[in-house]
């Protein structure tokens, strides 16, 4: 039996493989038939919630040391890939724990600061939140205008983060603040580990969104937020950036992979419609320019679906973790949004109206093309990267 390395444990290609159809069974025959409860309501139902903690996917990309899956990031696009086959707002639930906020506890927490949270964070009994986003500061960070400054041996923070994915809901916030003006030494942004609760944090009401219904995000304010210097993670100020960098990188893979799956469901829907609507008599299927769209959106899948694969597989070799994740993200998420609009035009005017699958779609990937950093910043990053490659080549 062959194995995929996640660093200090093996998972199995068998294991693997009954945990991607476990996941696979729970999205299309659980969560699928509940699509529009959880869009009507704006919330997720508790025994979905539930059961999402029971299979472990809360954890699925935390170490298995800490009560995690293990997966590494290869195996997580796959996982991705059918989780975003139904409502975004499923993985939106638990992906913060898995990804942006749980992999910087994971690769620069200190072992107490790992010791504290990982497990928790893995059942599902601590929901992290990665307040990372400002009014001023979202693509990039380096922009930061809320502090942190020292008090004795303790820091004081104080600004205010938007868009802040289950902030609502959060028990422990991942908090990235400025602690000094960038100099030689680096960013001058650290991060700090602030429990729910604690004096002077305040959870703004739930964000208004145009898609996404049942994930909630708000406003997070801190008003002389009082924490130790054992919040700090790492135990250094100077980690923060390098922490943000890294943790944006490896969730644009994944963001990548929501996306085919996305624009795989889009597709879907798209031609068992077509091949059932009927137009004058004849399934709309039929029609040459209504085959050409159906071709273009399948030909987007199928390349989203290589690409997002060699991103992950370039990371988990460390050959490329910057312009890669970069590519598959913009490149993905740019195909969703033109086949959630294909998919609609597809469906016509049926295509138009709530309640129906791509109509949902096409207002839920929208939102794939902003965050963990615009398409106009994959671009400036895949370009940028291409070209000090080039000059580090021509200066060898």
């Amino acid at each position: 039996m062959t194995s995929v390395s996640t660093g200090t444990e093996q998972v199995a290609d068998a294991e693997f493989t009954e945990i991607l159809a476990q996941t696979r069974r729970f999205v299309r025959t659980v969560v699928m038939g509940r699509e529009r409860e959880i869009a009507e309501l704006d919330r997720m139902p508790d025994e979905i919630t539930a059961q999402a903690k029971a299979m472990g996917l809360y954890g699925y990309a935390i170490p298995q040391e800490w009560g995690g899956l293990g997966l590494n990031l290869a195996q997580d696009v796959e996982l991705a890939m059918e989780l975003g086959y139904t409502t975004l707002a499923l993985r939106s639930m638990f992906g913060t724990n898995n990804g942006i906020a749980g992999q910087v506890l994971v690769g620069y927490g200190t072992h107490d600061q790992k010791s504290r949270w990982l497990e928790r964070i893995a059942s599902g009994d601590v929901v992290a939140s990665f307040a990372l986003t400002e009014a001023g500061a979202g693509s990039n960070p380096g922009s930061l205008r809320t502090t942190a400054t020292r008090s004795g041996t303790d820091w004081i923070i104080n600004g205010e983060k938007r868009f802040i994915t289950n902030a609502p809901v959060a028990d422990l916030f991942v908090v990235f603040a400025r602690t000094r003006p960038a100099d030689d030494n680096g960013a001058g942004i650290a991060v700090f580990l602030v429990p729910a609760g604690t004096p002077g944090l305040e959870v703004g009401p739930k964000d208004r969104k145009m898609g996404q219904e049942g994930a909630w995000t708000s406003e997070v304010r801190f008003r002389d937020v009082r924490v130790a210097s054992a919040a700090v993670v790492g135990g250094s100020e100077d980690i923060g950036y390098r922490a943000a960098m890294t943790s944006l990188a490896r969730g644009r893979v994944h963001i990548a992979a929501l996306a085919v799956g996305a624009a795989q469901r889009a597709l879907d829907e798209s031609v068992a419609y077509a091949a059932t609507a009927t137009q004058g008599g004849t399934a709309i299927g039929e029609f040459q320019l209504v085959q050409a769209m159906l071709a273009d959106m399948q030909t987007g899948v199928m390349a989203g679906r290589a690409l997002v694969r060699a991103a992950a597989q370039s990371w988990v070799t460390d050959e490329d973790r910057r312009v890669a994740p970069s590519a598959a993200k913009l490149y993905c998420t740019e195909m969703a949004g033109h086949v959630a609009d294909l998919a609609v035009q597809v469906h016509g005017g049926t295509g138009y109206m709530r309640g129906v699958t791509v109509e949902r779609i096409y207002r839920d990937v929208r939102l794939l093309r902003l965050y963990e950093g615009t398409s106009e910043i994959q671009r400036l990053i895949i370009g940028g990267g291409l070209i000090k490659s080039a000059q580090r080549a021509s200066a060898r």
